[in-house]
């Protein structure tokens, strides 16, 4: 027989787990909640949320979520590359992900909704092309040909420049690290957190667990919509020379002998 207060820590332990004091709208709804709690509670939405959706959507080319807190409503936008996978058949899809969604964290009905969001280049998304690299490497394909696959075609979509990094038990038993790089990549700064897009997946092969990293720096765009619309600080523009006006030449009437035009 287990004593009260061991019966009573388990009852509130049980309370807690089915209603977790980190969901999201526990958190917003509580006015005497510290702004410190707020944001850890927040992040760990956030975070769990994008762990959930990268397992469940990983053949649908996710590429990342945002999460928007309006008075109304909770609005959460999935990035895919394929959005009618995401979608389903008649919706179906979206509509299971939201009241998994809705169920988990404790929303009210109706306060949460998922939308689709295309993404519109997906050579410059980490994200999509660490996933290509995944499926190419559980297809079978040899780890040197699928990173030179996906740098060409990263490349080749305008991005400015692109490393990849596999490491793991390649071949042999011993496992080794391989570095694949192409083109202009920065590494530090305050352009970096703008321009480069990063990716890290895992890859359970049957010699092991291989590691992919995927790093990809950005064209600057001015609209920017398939890039960062603030220039690199380094960046230097170099204009086209001026035409050279040639100097006219007085004319000769204009030119006097010299003295005084009223000289006699």
């Amino acid at each position: 027989l287990k004593p009260a207060w061991l019966l009573e820590a388990t009852r509130t332990r049980i309370r807690l787990q089915k209603h977790p004091a980190s969901t999201h709208t526990a958190m917003a709804s509580q006015a005497q909640i510290s702004k410190k709690r707020k944001f850890v509670a927040d992040g760990v939405f956030y975070a769990e949320l994008n762990e959930f959706l990268m397992r469940t959507l990983s053949e649908d080319g996710y590429a990342g979520v945002e999460v928007r807190v309006t008075p109304i409503r909770t609005e959460i936008i999935i990035r895919a590359t394929r959005t009618r996978e995401v979608l389903g058949e008649k919706g179906r899809r979206i509509r299971e992900l939201t009241a998994v969604v809705q169920k988990r964290y404790g929303f009210p009905e109706n306060s949460v909704e998922l939308f689709a969001e295309r993404v519109e280049n997906r050579a410059s998304c980490a994200m999509a092309q660490c996933e290509s690299l995944r499926y190419k490497l559980l297809g079978g394909l040899a780890a040197r040909r699928a990173c030179y696959g996906v740098i060409r075609f990263i490349m080749e979509n305008g991005a400015k420049g692109v490393e990849v990094i596999i490491s793991g038990k390649l071949r042999a038993q011993r496992a080794k690290a391989m570095k694949f790089k192409d083109g202009y990549l920065i590494s530090t700064g305050e352009p970096k957190k703008h321009y480069i897009a990063e990716a890290v997946r895992h890859v359970c092969m049957r010699q092991g667990m291989l590691g992919i990293k995927v790093k990809i720096m950005l064209a600057h765009d001015p609209e920017g919509i398939m890039g960062p619309k603030m220039p690199l600080p380094d960046n230097v523009i170099i204009h086209e020379p001026k035409e050279d006006v040639p100097v006219m030449q007085p004319n000769a009437e204009d030119q006097t002998q010299g003295g005084y035009q009223g000289d006699a």
